[in-house]
């Protein structure tokens, strides 16, 4: 039986059609899976489901009836839930305050707290109600997110990339959870780009491209390569590495140790390891265990002991982003959008952020705005930014394409070092292989590669050595030839051998 019909949605803005003509059903306790591109609708879609966003034209109806929800809170009323890629919850309060905060009508403090210890033990979601979030793991926030979704008996739930910060343990246990709740008759529309996943968990999948339904598929009779083709309109290639020697250490790290200043961070414990010209390494993790505050020791953004970082001969811990950018160490963050790129400002201006002084794109404080543009050209050209001109703002693309950007300006530059924090978070196929490529080239040509990802198969990938942090330390550096995903998978939950 059908759930939800939706037919012919129809949502434009200025310039862009995000959704045209979409038509699909979801039935009673099936995961659907909604596959497609960066920019390609997806996200449009879920709003105006979610009641985010109003369609221009079109309808929907729900078990049999109309529904056109003109906010979230109508469409929990009717028994839609979603939990967001990014987390809304309030590090300071406990699980139960936060779960309390996204209710219309919340119980009491120990009602509410005896039914989150029912739902999460019903569905093997353990969780704490009076924990506070703060000391969470960040498998253990999605889990508030779902019991807060469950609490509300949903009939269909949205869920948007839920595994992209996981380990394959809490992965597995994620799905046993979702299978549960399929079994009980709740729809789940499912959206993730990794797509191993999509063939394990979904009954159906439908495609869209360019804002339009390009097809309807059982992923178990494809390959993820063929629904990334069927994603992208083309074939895909597998990323590739030619060199498999390495030179000499270009960045040598020796008993690192930061502490956060964020309360809720995590410290650096005597981090020690080398890159070498030619070689990929692959750092993993589950977010929060101090990816972020190595990033901001190796980028600069935060000083260290003068001699805890050593490029080539230079012993840089007390040198700042510049100074680092000059000596060939290039970076760039986790956050496409605020920390990489200046959303208000155009793309030819956002290449000034890390190309002023290694491209020369000034001089004494002026600024080269036709080098700026020229730069602007060559990176879309190179690394296929899909965009109508360098003059466009930098919020304005989509994020596998500022992804894209945001790379390009790096790698353009010839770093001996680059360091990046998930290069393909959120991409879609065809750019998370692009990306992936362009990594391996950069490392065939001798320069020395870091990638800081939650993704274990593209650690697997594209790596030639790997690393996993957890609670601030780093285990030894090891061949990533014949290491599982699953041996990975312990160390990142706190295993200290595998």
């Amino acid at each position: 039986m059908t759930l939800i019909e939706i037919r012919g949605l129809t949502k434009g803005y200025p310039g862009v059609v995000a959704n045209d003509d979409v038509s699909f059903d979801i039935d009673k306790g099936e995961i659907h899976a909604l596959l497609g591109e960066n920019g390609a609708g997806k996200s449009t879609l879920v709003k105006m489901i979610y009641g985010l966003v109003r369609p221009d034209i079109g309808t929907m109806t729900l078990d049999g009836e109309s529904f056109a929800p003109t906010e979230p809170r109508a469409s929990r009323v009717k028994g839609v839930a979603m939990v967001f890629q990014h987390f809304s919850l309030f590090e300071a309060l406990s699980v139960a305050e936060n779960i309390a905060l996204g209710m219309e009508n919340p119980p009491k403090t120990n009602a509410l707290s005896n039914q989150i210890r029912d739902v999460s033990l019903k569905y093997g979601l353990e969780l704490d109600p009076n924990r506070l979030v703060g000391d969470l793991s960040v498998g253990e926030r999605q889990r508030v997110e779902i019991i807060r979704c469950l609490l509300q008996d949903p009939k269909l739930l949205i869920m948007d990339e839920p595994t992209s910060v996981l380990t394959p343990q809490e992965v597995d246990a994620l799905f046993t959870t979702l299978r549960r709740l399929r079994d009980e008759g709740t729809s789940i529309l499912y959206i993730s780009h990794k797509l191993e996943e999509i063939k394990i968990l979904c009954n159906r999948a439908t495609i869209l491209r360019h804002g339009k339904v390009i097809g309807i598929c059982i992923p178990k009779n494809e390959t993820a390569k063929s629904m990334a083709e069927m994603m992208v309109g083309s074939k895909l290639k597998t990323p590739q590495k030619t060199v498999t020697n390495f030179g000499l250490p270009l960045l040598i790290i020796k008993n690192l140790s930061l502490k956060s200043t964020d309360p809720f961070g995590t410290s650096l414990k005597n981090i020690t390891f080398n890159i070498r010209a030619g070689e990929v390494m692959g750092v993993a993790g589950v977010a929060g265990n101090g990816q972020d505050e190595l990033m901001l020791a190796l980028s600069g953004e935060v000083l260290t002991e003068v001699n805890s970082i050593q490029l080539e001969n230079n012993f840089i811990g007390q040198s700042g982003p510049v100074e680092r950018r000059l000596h060939g160490l290039l970076t760039a963050p986790e956050e496409r959008l605020g920390h990489a790129a200046a959303p208000d400002m155009n793309l030819s201006e956002n290449t000034l952020l890390s190309g002023f002084q290694r491209q020369k794109l000034g001089r004494r404080g002026f600024i080269n705005k036709s080098g700026a543009a020229a730069f602007a050209e060559k990176i879309i050209e190179k690394f296929d930014v899909r965009t109508t001109s360098v003059s466009s703002a930098a919020k304005s693309l989509s994020g596998g394409n500022l992804q894209k950007f945001v790379m390009g300006r790096e790698i353009l530059q010839n770093p001996k070092v680059f360091i990046v924090n998930q290069p393909t978070w959120g991409v879609d196929a065809a750019a998370a292989a692009f990306i992936r490529q362009s990594l391996l080239e950069l490392a065939s040509g001798g320069a020395g590669v870091l990638v800081i990802s939650q993704d274990l198969d593209e650690l697997m990938e594209i790596s030639d050595t790997f690393t996993v942090i957890s609670e601030g330390r780093l285990s030894e550096p090891s061949p990533i030839k014949g290491v599982t995903t699953e041996k990975i998978g312990l160390l990142m939950g706190g295993s200290k051998k595998i």
